[in-house]
């Protein structure tokens, strides 16, 4: 591990004046310390935001949920109106690492969090996320666990969080706070796609700080799930995964939410197959031809193209377990 000066911090004004001289934050740690101890990340200054007032779940005035940055994903999981509203959070923060990580990270460290890919952890190997320009090892090596969807001659790297995948079906909300002022980013937009700048990886700026996120309030009765494919049952990273939200009324799908994991460079919103479930009666038949659309524009590599298959049947699955039809 590389030298680093260290300060925390208890005000927010604090932080950001800390932000400003480069630092980075940590609140949990459960992501930056293991990249310092693999040299992969190597901040001169490293802060301490663990006891910013920034914890809450409340009900936001238009009825939705704001998710303090600080909560841990273990209390978040366990608040009764995150089980009741939507309880897709409650099931990927969940079915996310161990109880012991779940404990101490937290929903802004979770969504910043960076890809597991194997290349990238190693520092001996070509990565141009951790090295603009040096190539992508993965391409031609071993790509099973790898994207795609979103993925580019760059990097086809996934993106890790499970969490990332329900706020971005949820359409979800970043709240930022920095030397310009605040800001307010859809979640659509807050995870970049690789394309030629792998980098960059999210839409935060330097010494921006993440005070929140925001769940807009869903059409009601609204029944959410999220299903977790995975090598092993227990502390995996997911081979896909799906979240899905319905509003159902009258017999017909009026709302449908819909994102996929472990398949896209950045959690995967899946717009066509949320777009052929409005307005339709559900069915079995309906699911597997809305699910049919999930791998659209898929580029698969050498050693994931089961992938493909494995999407649509997670999708499929998912719709039917949150329609009522299993």
């Amino acid at each position: 591990m590389y030298p680093f000066d260290f300060t925390a911090v208890s005000t927010v004004p604090e932080a950001l004046a800390a932000g400003g001289r480069g630092g980075r934050y940590i609140a949990g740690g459960t992501t930056l310390v293991d990249l310092m101890r693999n040299s992969v990340e190597q901040p001169d200054l490293v802060v301490d935001i663990s006891a910013l007032p920034l914890r809450d779940v409340v009900v936001t005035p238009g009825g939705g949920l704001r998710i303090g940055a600080l909560a841990t994903m273990s209390d978040v999981a366990a608040d009764p109106r995150v089980r009741v509203t939507y309880p897709v959070i409650a099931e990927a923060l969940e079915l996310s690492a161990s109880a012991q990580l779940r404990n101490m990270a937290t929903i802004g460290g979770n969504i910043m969090q960076r890809t597991r890919c194997a290349y990238f952890r190693d520092v001996t190997a070509p990565c141009n996320k951790r090295e603009p320009g040096s190539g992508c090892a993965a391409l031609e090596g071993y790509n099973r666990t790898h994207a795609i969807l979103g993925t580019s001659d760059a990097c086809v790297a996934t993106h890790p969080s499970d969490l990332a995948v329900a706020l971005a079906a949820l359409e979800a909300r970043v709240h930022l706070l920095g030397p310009d002022g605040k800001r307010r980013i859809p979640f659509s937009g807050f995870l970049l796609e690789p394309g030629t700048t792998p980098d960059r990886e999210h839409a935060v700026h330097q010494g921006e700080l993440i005070v929140a996120v925001e769940i807009p309030l869903l059409p009601r009765p609204l029944r959410s799930g999220y299903l977790k494919v995975r090598d092993r049952q227990s502390y995996e990273f997911a081979l896909t995964s799906a979240a899905v939200a319905l509003h159902v009324r009258g017999g017909r799908i009026h709302t449908a939410k819909v994102a996929a994991g472990g398949v896209g460079t950045v959690p995967w919103k899946l717009t066509a197959v949320e777009n052929h479930l409005i307005g339709k009666a559900p069915s079995e038949a309906l699911w597997a031809d809305a699910a049919a659309l999930a791998s659209a524009g898929a580029s698969p590599l050498e050693h994931n193209g089961f992938k493909v298959e494995l999407l649509e049947r997670t999708v499929e699955r998912q719709l039917r377990v949150v329609g009522g039809t299993r």
